[in-house]
């Protein structure tokens, strides 16, 4: 029987989502305020409402008979998915308060120290006058972040007071709420991770991980530009995050669905969740983890969404060792082609996604929103992976004019 899924926001990571619905034969309607956006071609219909409007949001999925709403890889439009979810008894991956928690970096903070997780000291500040009268008594170095932001914008390291008042105020900027978070820096063991987990009636069935890489030569060296899988994080490690993830589902009541989930192992041994939102995570993610192994989570979000049977979740076993790599600039310029190093054999691109065409103005890579494609590589041992990830090489190089 054929459903309709409202899906929020209208970015090209909509694709396989979209793509996956109308292989069921279920009806998709996208909706944000930018109507030229590119998934909103690939949908059956379009409506005009911003995502973070949740009355306008909410008349769209009455007028539509949603059957399911989600935010996939769209973090402005969770909030706003979860109070549609609720209003309309439609399903989700949990409460409209606890969705709220969880994608407000304070709130989330505080829920981990309360309930005994290992989790970075952090202050929040709604003021850049209160953020300088604490500037002397901060344990630098510290990240400063928008509280309920994402794709790394306005996040930076700060080392010393001098610095902070320019860090503050661009994190201040991005902030919907006009409010910061200040935390001390969790020096990591290895890489951290990014990838997704999913859960089927609150139990973590799939969690993966990642090796998340980032350019030190980028605008922005916290923002990342490439993923492995799979990852290098100890296995003890990742089953101990991978309990603490199920005891945060049991204690925040959680349903059925993707999560996007941070995490990170410290020098001083302790496994942290950075962020945990109920939502698949943008830079593709799912489908590489769905290239990767055997378990295709954007299939099982369709399900999810639509109140469908959930199967074939479970953890990953991978074929082979994944690179993706995000296509971006160092520099903003006009885009002129895209060269691959002179090291990688054809035969490890499995797939790449070009967004611009020679001529085509590029921002220099800053955050998630400048990059302008991405390339899955797959090699067969774990030395050639590492050839490109631990000595920082770009298989894949922008050229700009």
């Amino acid at each position: 029987m054929s459903k309709t899924l409202l899906l929020l926001g209208g970015s090209r990571y909509l694709e396989p989502i979209i793509n996956t619905a109308h292989d069921m034969g279920h009806r998709v309607v996208t909706c944000d305020y930018l109507p030229d956006n590119y998934a909103h071609s690939l949908a059956d219909e379009y409506r005009y409402a911003s995502i973070v409007d949740k009355e306008s949001v909410l008349e769209v999925a009455r007028s539509t008979k949603a059957n399911g709403v989600m935010s996939f890889a769209a973090d402005p439009g969770v909030i706003t998915a979860s109070y549609v979810a609720e209003r309309l008894d439609l399903p989700f991956q949990g409460s409209y308060e606890t969705v709220k928690l969880l994608q407000n970096k304070d709130s989330f903070r505080s829920f981990l120290m309360q309930n005994g997780f290992n989790c970075p000291q952090a202050l929040s500040f709604g003021a850049i006058e209160d953020v300088m009268k604490a500037a002397l008594d901060l344990p630098y170095p510290v990240v400063v972040k928008p509280t309920d932001s994402a794709g790394s914008k306005g996040v930076s390291r700060v080392d010393k007071p001098e610095e902070l008042r320019q860090s503050a105020e661009a994190a201040f900027n991005f902030s919907p709420s006009g409010t910061c978070i200040i935390e001390e820096f969790i020096e990591k063991q290895g890489c951290s991770s990014d990838s997704d987990g999913f859960t089927v009636d609150g139990r973590f069935k799939c969690v993966s991980f990642t090796d998340q890489l980032f350019d030190e030569k980028s605008g922005n060296p916290y923002a990342p530009m490439a993923y492995t899988m799979p990852c290098t994080m100890p296995n003890e490690a990742q089953q101990s995050i991978a309990c603490d993830l199920q005891r945060l589902s049991d204690l925040l009541g959680l349903q059925s669905g993707i999560y996007n989930i941070e995490t990170r192992i410290g020098t001083n041994g302790k496994s942290y969740i950075m962020e945990i939102s109920p939502r698949g995570g943008g830079n593709r993610l799912a489908e590489m983890l769905r290239n990767a192994s055997q378990v295709d989570l954007v299939a099982a979000s369709v399900h999810a969404a639509l109140g469908l049977s959930i199967t074939n979740v479970e953890a990953p076993r991978y074929d082979g060792f994944w690179y993706q790599q995000m296509l971006y600039s160092r520099t903003s310029g006009t885009f002129r082609e895209l060269i691959p190093d002179k090291m990688l054999d054809d035969s490890c691109i499995q797939e790449i996604q070009l967004w611009v065409k020679p001529g085509d103005d590029v921002h220099a890579f800053e955050s998630a929103n400048h990059a302008i494609g991405s390339a899955f590589l797959r090699f067969n041992s774990q030395d050639k992976l590492q050839d490109y990830s631990q000595r920082g090489l770009l298989p894949l190089t922008v050229a700009v004019g």
